[in-house]
């Protein structure tokens, strides 16, 4: 709730305290462009391009609803015009968040990495749709209720399209590995 607190004042002239929240999101922000476009700097230039139009459209904003779903809606605007402008990036970053290999077997430790880079790969070559809503929901760490007024839909809706994305990486995932889903 202080966020939204925040973004209020931000509307009513405080635009100084767009910085609290710059410093709160930023990091998010940036790892959803990392995620979608597995590239750095124009991760950066699209976080900046998102804080700048919290500021140019404040007045936009209603507090009912969540400040982080209304942040990551203007991401997703941003990220469109992203990709009006130029043909979409598909592989994932190195940032990705490893699987956890510490005090593992080092012939354990290999397997691992083999995953990730098999993980990574499925995820990359995933619809659009199919992985933003895994990022958001796996990655992010959004609620449900947040993705579904990101994406302006049901929360229903939302459980759906990570279950279906889901199902979909694990396929990718084991069609790649040469394994077969149990």
């Amino acid at each position: 709730m202080e966020d939204e607190l925040l973004m209020r004042d931000v509307r009513d002239g405080a635009v100084g305290k767009l910085e609290m929240l710059f410093d709160r999101h930023h990091g998010g922000i940036l790892r959803y462009f990392q995620y979608l476009t597995s590239n750095r700097t124009l991760s950066d230039d699209l976080a900046q391009e998102v804080f700048f139009r919290v500021l140019k459209y404040r007045h936009t904003y209603q507090p009912e609803g969540s400040f982080r779903a209304w942040l990551y809606q203007i991401a997703r605007r941003v990220y469109a015009d992203q990709l009006s402008k130029r043909k979409p990036e598909v592989a994932m970053p190195e940032e990705v968040r490893e699987i956890s290999a510490a005090a593992l077997p080092p012939d354990r430790e290999f397997q691992k990495k083999q995953e990730t880079l098999i993980l990574r790969r499925a995820l990359a070559a995933m619809p659009g749709e199919k992985r933003e809503v895994l990022i958001m929901s796996r990655f992010l760490d959004l609620k449900y209720e947040e993705i579904a007024a990101v994406l302006k839909c049901e929360v229903g809706t939302v459980k759906v399209r990570v279950y279906r994305a889901m199902r979909d990486l694990s396929d990718r995932f084991f069609a790649l590995s040469g394994e077969r889903a149990s």
